[in-house]
């Protein structure tokens, strides 16, 4: 049954999800939103030249993470026989608080990270899911 739920299941319409996604990234991790913070609350010397060493590969990888992240999330539409923007937007929704958003937090937990940082990566999680979600729900 699994297998024949991946067989269906559109990547095209998965790869611009993950698109939208990443993109969503280059705009919350950048001057415009939150980027100063971000380095500041982890403590990123950018002016080290190796802060800036393997970036290509960073976000290939994080890229990838996303698409897979994107297609769970249209595994669980197939499920939950999701066929609208707002459908598709909950499932993206639930999954980003219930899944993303807690696997963040353990780890800041025991990091004893700030709050504040807590905000900015689980934000970017659940709306960066919920704007996948969305996409995939409408556009099926």
């Amino acid at each position: 049954m699994f297998s024949q739920v991946i067989s269906n299941l559109n990547w095209l319409h998965i790869f611009v999800a993950t698109l939208a996604y990443f993109m969503l990234g280059a705009l919350w991790y950048s001057p415009v939103l939150f980027v100063k913070q971000w380095i500041k609350f982890h403590n990123i010397n950018i002016d080290d030249p190796d802060a800036k060493k393997g970036v290509a590969q960073v976000f290939l990888m994080s890229f990838v993470c996303m698409f897979l992240a994107v297609t769970a999330i249209a595994i669980c539409q197939h499920f939950f026989k999701t066929t609208t923007l707002l459908s598709g937007l909950k499932v993206g929704l639930f999954l980003s608080v219930f899944l993303c958003a807690t696997a963040i937090s353990i780890g800041y937990i025991y990091l004893k990270k700030p709050l504040s940082l807590f905000a900015i990566d689980c934000g970017y999680q659940i709306i960066g899911c919920s704007i996948a979600g969305a996409i995939l729900g409408v556009w099926h």
